[in-house]
């Protein structure tokens, strides 16, 4: 029965956490393509990149957020807000009241569907298992406090606040950072070799003990995710697009054609396309607004191979390897 209430619910938070980190990634190497999802094997490979920590966390927090979302909404006969502080004195001249999301709830629903994905008893399940819970600490983490004024005439003496979700962009944002920050585990491999037993173990606690909960980790260096490799689900960037003009562009966004391009041996191709938009809008008395339709060419910039049968020199491709996304 819980299956049947909560499983739409986990099926849309782990979409929009993967539609999030399409857009995190949107312009790097890795863009988090569609075989990212599959979050504990793909092919009977199980990696622990980077890329996967990642992976994990957002899915992880996507379930949460839309699980404690909803539960704010009414959508589950099981849940409410969260009162549990209401009546205290949160700071001066505040207290606690109103309707708190129920974030215990999402990471409770979460925790049994998410981390359930997770069969293994190997490292690799314990790093996937320690990610998603930084994506579920995430959540918590950016939790802002809204307030409301009470007081004769506006004067706002006291105020009543309560704790709501961020935006989920925000969410991602701050584990794009946790991502860049992320520490590889260094194992001892002779003794993992051990597999299941009190050595290998003994060995893993070790090295979670000085890891920090809202730390990403993984244990593998990422791929040269400049080339396509079919059996790990990686396309290559040939055929990516980049962005060289364009208003408001970040740096990052405007040494996309380097990163993607010409730094995985490739050159940037000019392609014009036509746009058919509105224009020249105006507004006619009462009460509707007539444009004209109005061509334009379009420059968009992409990733092709080289004319020459000349590959990329070899220490543009010794650059690539390791972590550059």
């Amino acid at each position: 029965q819980a299956y049947l209430t909560y499983s739409s619910s986990v099926a849309a938070g782990a979409h929009s956490g993967m539609e999030e980190c399409k857009f995190q990634f949107g312009w790097e190497r890795w863009n988090c393509p569609e075989s990212a999802l599959q979050l504990s094997t793909h092919n009977r490979l199980r990696s622990a990149t980077r890329e996967t920590s990642f992976v994990h966390a957002i899915s992880s927090a996507g379930v949460m957020y839309t699980l404690t979302r909803n539960c704010s909404l009414g959508d589950f006969e099981s849940c409410g807000c969260d009162d549990s502080r209401n009546g205290r004195v949160g700071g001066r001249g505040w207290v606690w009241g109103g309707c708190s999301d129920n974030v215990e709830f999402g990471e409770r629903i979460s925790k049994l569907f998410v981390d359930a994905l997770e069969t293994g008893h190997d490292t690799r399940a314990l790093i996937n298992l320690h990610n998603n819970e930084v994506g579920r600490l995430a959540v918590k983490a950016t939790m802002k406090r809204a307030c409301k004024c009470h007081g004769v005439s506006g004067s706002c003496s006291i105020q009543t606040c309560w704790l709501q979700l961020a935006e989920f962009r925000e969410i991602g944002n701050y584990l794009k950072i946790k991502y860049d920050q992320a520490h590889k585990l260094e194992m001892d491999k002779r003794r993992m070799r051990a597999g299941n037993s009190a050595d290998s173990r003994g060995a893993t606690s070790e090295t979670f003990h000085h890891v920090h909960a809202t730390e990403l980790v993984f244990l593998e260096d990422s791929p040269d995710y400049c080339t396509r490799n079919a059996s790990l689900g990686h396309h290559g960037t040939e055929g990516r697009e980049c962005l060289q003009t364009g208003k408001n562009l970040s740096q990052w966004e405007k040494r996309s054609c380097r990163r993607l391009c010409t730094e995985c041996g490739l050159r940037v191709e000019e392609r014009r396309t036509e746009v058919v938009a509105s224009c020249n809008c105006k507004f006619h008395w009462c009460c509707t607004v007539r444009c004209e339709q109005c061509r334009q060419l379009v420059a968009k910039h992409f990733c092709a191979r080289r004319d020459t049968a000349a590959t990329a020199p070899n220490h543009i491709r010794r650059r690539n390897r390791g972590h550059k996304r």
